[in-house]
C-alpha cells in the first residue's frame, strides 16, 4: 500500500513539474517571439516621398479593434490580415490632406466587412475625391463588397477574363428545431414581442411571417443605400443597379461590363500599372512609389506618438460583441461597468463616446451597463453613442440613455424585446438514454428550473410575468432616454429590428454619422479638438491571458476534430443552457 502511495504521489509530482516546465518553455518562446515581432513588424516609411500612391488592398478583414497578440500568430510570426476600421478611415482622411499622396489605388481581393463599416469606407473614399485627388480601382474579380467601394473610383478596371459580382442582399437564419427534436430536447420559450424572432431557431423550422416582414424591410433599406451609392458613383439609375443584380452579373461576358458601364475598361494588371505611372509622371515601373496601407497607418501612428496624449480628452469606449455578465470575449458587464466607473471618476475624461457593435445578450448585464452609464452622466459629463453594424436589443438597451445617438444608415438597431429559454431534456434522458429521475420537493417550485421536467402551467405563468416585467423595464429605459411616451416606444418595439435610416425617422437615433462624427461633435461640446481622444479598454492582453486563450483554443480544436461539421450545431445547442435567464438579443442573422 505504501509503495503504491509513494509511486502515485511521485507520478503526480512528475506530471505537475512537467506541466510547469512546458508552460515555462511556452512562455519563454512567446516572449522571445513577441520581442522579435515588435522589432520586425510592419515598419513605417521614414518619409513619404512625393508623387506617392496609397495602395488599399481589399484582401483584408475590417474589425472594430485589434484583439491583441494571439499566441499562435506570435509564435509562427504570422502577420495579421486585419485592419482596424478607425485606422483605415483616418488613413484615407489624412491621405486627402497629404501633399505627397497623389491618389489611391484600390485592388479587389474579397473584403470582409460589416455593412456599417462598408458604408463608412465608401463615404470616406467619396470625401477623398472631393480633395481633387484621383482613385483608380482594379481587380481580377470583384466581390460585391469590393465593387461597392471601387464603384466610386475615377477609373474602374477589371481583368479581361474577370468577373464582377453584384447580386443584392439576402439574410439567412439557421434553425435547430429538427436537431433538437432528434435529440429529444424541447426549448421552452417565454417572450414579449411579436418580432422577437431570436427564439425562432429553437422552436420553428422556417422564419415566421413577422420575421420575414422585418427582414424584408431592413434588407430593402440597406440595399437601397448601397444601390444608391453605386448608381451615383457610376452615373446610373438605381433601376440599372437592380437590373445588374437580377441578371447574374458575375456570369456575364466581361465585354458587357464596359458596354453597360459596370467598369470603364478591361485591363490586365500591367496595363493598370502603366496607367498609374502616367498619372504620377513616372517613366519606369521601379520608380512608381506605392505606399501600402499598413505602412501608411504605421507612419501616421509614428507621427501621433510625438503628440501629448495626456490631459483632458474624450474617452472612446468600445463595446463589441455579445453581452454577458462575465467572460473573456464580447461585452462583459463585470469588466465594462468598472471601466465606465473609472472613466466617470477620471478628471481628465471630459466626455464619453460609447462605440456599440452588439446584437445584445443578457438583460441583467445590459441593465448594469445602462446604470453605470447613467452614473457617468450624473457626473455632469456628456455621453454619446456611435453605432456600428449592430446596436440591437441589449445593444440598444446600453445605448438608449445617451445624450445623443449616431448610427450608420445601414446599422441594424432597435429590437426592443425580451425572452427567456429553458431547455427540457426529459425525452432525451428517458427515451434515448434510458435515464429516469424521481424528485421529492417541499414546495410547489422546489426543483425549478429543471432540465429534466417541463414547466408546469404555474411556473410558466410566473416566468411570463418575470419576462413581462423585464420588458416593461427595457421599454421604460428607452422612453426615458429618448424622451418619448412609453406607448410610443411600444408601438415601434415588439422586438422589431430597424435599419439606421428608419430608426432616425422613428427617433430611435438622433443623427446619421460615423464614429468620427460623434467624436467631433462631443469634442466641440466640451471645448476640445477632435483629435483629443483616447480609446478604451486596453487591447493588449497579458501573457497569461494569451496562454490561457491558447489552451482553450487547443481544447476547442480537439472537440471540433471529433465532431467535424456537427461542431457548430452542437455548440449552438449547448449555448442555450449557458444563457442567462432573460435575454435581450436580436435574431441570429447572417447577411450575404
Amino acid at each position: 500500500m505504501m509503495k503504491r502511495f509513494f509511486t502515485a504521489m511521485l507520478g503526480s509530482l512528475a506530471a505537475i513539474w512537467i506541466s510547469v516546465g512546458l508552460i515555462m518553455i511556452l512562455a519563454v518562446l512567446f516572449i522571445t517571439a513577441l520581442i522579435v515581432r515588435s522589432n520586425g513588424g510592419i515598419s513605417a516609411p521614414a518619409e513619404i516621398e512625393k508623387n506617392s500612391v496609397l495602395h488599399i488592398d481589399l484582401a483584408t478583414s475590417v474589425v472594430e479593434r485589434e484583439g491583441g497578440n494571439d499566441f499562435e500568430s506570435v509564435i509562427l510570426q504570422q502577420e495579421s490580415n486585419t485592419v482596424v476600421l478607425a485606422d483605415l478611415l483616418n488613413a484615407i482622411r489624412k491621405a486627402a490632406e497629404d501633399s505627397k499622396i497623389e491618389g489611391i489605388y484600390l485592388t479587389g481581393g474579397g473584403l470582409s466587412a460589416g455593412q456599417a463599416a462598408l458604408n463608412d469606407i465608401a463615404v470616406a473614399l467619396r470625401d477623398f475625391k472631393k480633395s481633387g485627388k484621383w482613385i483608380v480601382a482594379y481587380a481580377d474579380n470583384y466581390t460585391q463588397g469590393d465593387y461597392i467601394l471601387s464603384s466610386g473610383a475615377d477609373e474602374l478596371y477589371v481583368n479581361p477574363v474577370g468577373m464582377v459580382d453584384v447580386h443584392g442582399l439576402s439574410a439567412s437564419v439557421t434553425f435547430y428545431k429538427g436537431l433538437l427534436d432528434k435529440l429529444g430536447v424541447e426549448v421552452q420559450v417565454i417572450k414579449v414581442g411579436t418580432f422577437k424572432s431570436a427564439v425562432e431557431p429553437y422552436v420553428l423550422t422556417s422564419i415566421s411571417d413577422a420575421n420575414r416582414e422585418q427582414m424584408d424591410q431592413f434588407l430593402s433599406g440597406i440595399w437601397g443605400n448601397f444601390a444608391g451609392y453605386m448608381a451615383e458613383s457610376r452615373d446610373k439609375k438605381v433601376e440599372d443597379i437592380n437590373n445588374w443584380a437580377d441578371s447574374m452579373l458575375l456570369a456575364a461576358d466581361p465585354a458587357s461590363y464596359v458596354q453597360n458601364g459596370v467598369v470603364d475598361s478591361l485591363f490586365y494588371k500591367h496595363q493598370v500599372t502603366e496607367r498609374l505611372m502616367s498619372l504620377t509622371g513616372e517613366d519606369e515601373e521601379d520608380d512608381l512609389k506605392m505606399v501600402e496601407m499598413p505602412a501608411y497607418i504605421a507612419h501616421l501612428e509614428a507621427k501621433n506618438l510625438k503628440l501629448d496624449k495626456k490631459g483632458r480628452h474624450v474617452a472612446v469606449l468600445y463595446a463589441v460583441g455579445e453581452i454577458s455578465e462575465s467572460g473573456n470575449s464580447g461585452i462583459s458587464s463585470n469588466s465594462l461597468v468598472p471601466q465606465i466607473n473609472d472613466l466617470a471618476d477620471d478628471d481628465d475624461v471630459a466626455a464619453l463616446v460609447l462605440r456599440v457593435n452588439s446584437p445584445g445578450g443578457s438583460a441583467f448585464a445590459s441593465e448594469q451597463i445602462w446604470e453605470a452609464l447613467q452614473q457617468f452622466k450624473a457626473k455632469g459629463k456628456p455621453f454619446y453613442v456611435s453605432m456600428g453594424d449592430y446596436a440591437a436589443s441589449g445593444g440598444y438597451y446600453i445605448s438608449c440613455g445617451a445624450d445623443r445617438i449616431y448610427a450608420s444608415p445601414v446599422t441594424l438597431t432597435g429590437s426592443i424585446g425580451i425572452f427567456g429559454l429553458i431547455p427540457n431534456a426529459k425525452k432525451l434522458l428517458n427515451d434515448h438514454l434510458g435515464i429516469t429521475e424521481s424528485t421529492v420537493k417541499t414546495n410547489l417550485t422546489g426543483n425549478f428550473p429543471s432540465v429534466t421536467e417541463p414547466m408546469t402551467e404555474y411556473e410558466r405563468s410566473c416566468m411570463q410575468a418575470y419576462v413581462n416585467r423585464g420588458y416593461e423595464t427595457f421599454v421604460g429605459r428607452c422612453a426615458e432616454g429618448r424622451d418619448m411616451p412609453v406607448d410610443s416606444i411600444k408601438a415601434i418595439a415588439e422586438g422589431r429590428v430597424w435599419d439606421g435610416m428608419t430608426a432616425l425617422k422613428l427617433n430611435l437615433v438622433d443623427e446619421l454619422g460615423s464614429l468620427d462624427d460623434a467624436i467631433a461633435a462631443i469634442a466641440k461640446k466640451v471645448g476640445l479638438h477632435p483629435g483629443q481622444f483616447r480609446c478604451y479598454p486596453d487591447t493588449e492582453p497579458g501573457i497569461w491571458d494569451i496562454l490561457a486563450k491558447a489552451r482553450g483554443n487547443i481544447k476547442a480544436e480537439v472537440v471540433r476534430s471529433y465532431l467535424g461539421d456537427n461542431y457548430e450545431f452542437i455548440e449552438r445547442v449547448n449555448s442555450i443552457s449557458e444563457m442567462s435567464t432573460l435575454q435581450t438579443r436580436m435574431p441570429d442573422i447572417t447577411l450575404h
